[in-house]
């Protein structure tokens, strides 16, 4: 069953889910016309596949530790640490430790 997305002016809390990480699914926060917000959760040692967006996107490491791969260039990011993506880069996310991100994606492609 799909968790309810949250509403307009509705409060979220992001604070670090520290020993609940484990048992937190990754979830979509708010899906909209034109944006998705999802909080990413990564054990240790998994990894999202190389995967690509529509859009720009932008990831903010809420805790823990990934890896990010996209092509030859690589990052560590940790707590606080945020990065943004061009629209169609393939990219792979791998946690180093148990991790959770605030992924913001862009639905609407950039026109040329």
């Amino acid at each position: 069953m799909a968790l309810p997305h949250a509403q307009s002016c509705e409060v979220v809390s992001l604070r670090p889910l520290g020993p609940r990480l484990h048992d937190t699914p990754t979830s979509a926060l708010i899906k909209a016309g034109q944006l998705e917000v999802i909080r990413v959760v990564l054990p240790a040692g998994k990894e999202q596949h190389q995967h690509d967006a529509p859009g720009e996107i932008t990831l903010l490491c809420l805790e823990g530790e990934v890896l990010f791969q996209a092509g030859a260039q690589s990052h560590t990011l940790r707590e606080g640490d945020f990065l943004h993506l061009v629209p169609r880069i393939p990219h792979v996310l791998r946690a180093l430790q148990d991790a959770s991100l605030l992924v913001t994606i862009c639905l609407v492609p950039v026109r040329a």
